[in-house]
């Protein structure tokens, strides 16, 4: 099992960019693939992006986001970072962070999440 935290959401403008991380910890926490996902009011969870286990810098992206956000990983820490950058107001949401041994976009094969941190982009 993995706890993961994340944080570094907040309200941004139009153009914006924010930072967001998730924290892992637990014996193997390094040996998950990390993705962050979103949800919207009124809408269906999301995947966002996705990156491979420690040591692997694989990654994979939706395509609303692709050429915007980056997803990365510092080892060292166990933390998985989102780089989000010219936000846009489609982009307001609860950002989650979730851990699988398994790889893949679709949120059923993630067995831990994180509480969630908000991203609000106002126009």
């Amino acid at each position: 099992q993995v706890h993961l935290v994340e944080s570094g959401g907040g309200l941004v403008q139009v153009g914006g960019s924010l930072r967001l991380s998730c924290a892992a910890s637990g014996r193997t926490s390094g040996r998950y693939n990390i993705a962050w996902f979103r949800q919207a009011p009124g809408k269906e969870r999301e995947f966002v992006a996705l990156i491979r286990a420690s040591a692997q810098t694989t990654s994979s992206y939706a395509d609303s986001v692709r050429g915007r956000f980056t997803v990365s990983r510092d080892n060292g820490d166990d933390t998985v970072y989102l780089q989000m950058n010219n936000l846009k107001p489609e982009d307001t949401a609860v950002y989650y962070c979730a851990a699988s041994m398994s790889w893949g976009r679709s949120s059923t094969i993630y067995t831990d999440w994180g509480q969630g941190t908000q991203v609000t982009v106002s126009s």
